[in-house]
């Protein structure tokens, strides 16, 4: 397994090992030694796995607060996303800034988003299927958010505001300006 840090430190892609041969592959995309072993300590408790069927799809910017924060593995099983993730802990010396990567099928990386972060992604083909792991379980209560095309994060995503494809609740998320100090 390679682990590579982002211009945020705390933000990883993972590339797990894949082993091919004439019938097709295998890979451990997660083994918590092989983790523990890059100094990885994280206690997953939940899985998640979403289809975003048309190209544009944006899902984010999403984060929960204490006792239900979470960490996330992020990876795309088919298709490929741009994946973001804004540092929203305020005495971070990161505070307010994003990083990005291509997450993909093809490349067979993952990315690690630690609590604190507000995260996201675009879809950038389409029927995309992307499963993640998380360190707590799902709480409605301790769901927020974070406009995701604020123009203060000056996120470079793939998509125009007029042609992408949110939620409702999506669109309704306060800029980084009216965020809360939750971490």
């Amino acid at each position: 397994m390679d682990v590579v840090s982002l211009d945020i430190p705390d933000v990883k892609i993972i590339r797990p090992k894949k082993f091919g041969d004439h019938r097709g592959f295998f890979s451990e995309t997660y083994t918590k030694k092989t983790f523990e072993a890059a100094g990885l300590h994280y206690d997953f408790v939940q899985d998640n796995h979403s289809l975003s069927a048309e190209v544009g799809t944006v899902r984010g910017l999403h984060f929960q607060l204490p006792p239900f924060a979470q960490d996330k593995l992020v990876r795309v099983v088919r298709g490929a996303i741009l994946d973001v993730a804004v540092d929203i802990r305020k005495d971070s010396p990161t505070f307010g800034r994003h990083v990005s990567a291509v997450i993909s099928a093809a490349d067979w990386n993952q990315i690690l988003v630690p609590i604190g972060f507000a995260h996201g992604f675009c879809t950038l083909e389409p029927d995309t299927e992307v499963i993640y792991k998380v360190t707590n379980y799902y709480s409605a209560e301790h769901d927020r958010g974070l406009l995701w095309n604020d123009p203060a994060l000056g996120i470079d995503w793939p998509v125009a505001a007029d042609k992408a494809r949110l939620s409702d609740k999506d669109h309704k998320h306060p800029t980084f300006a009216q965020l809360g100090d939750w971490f």
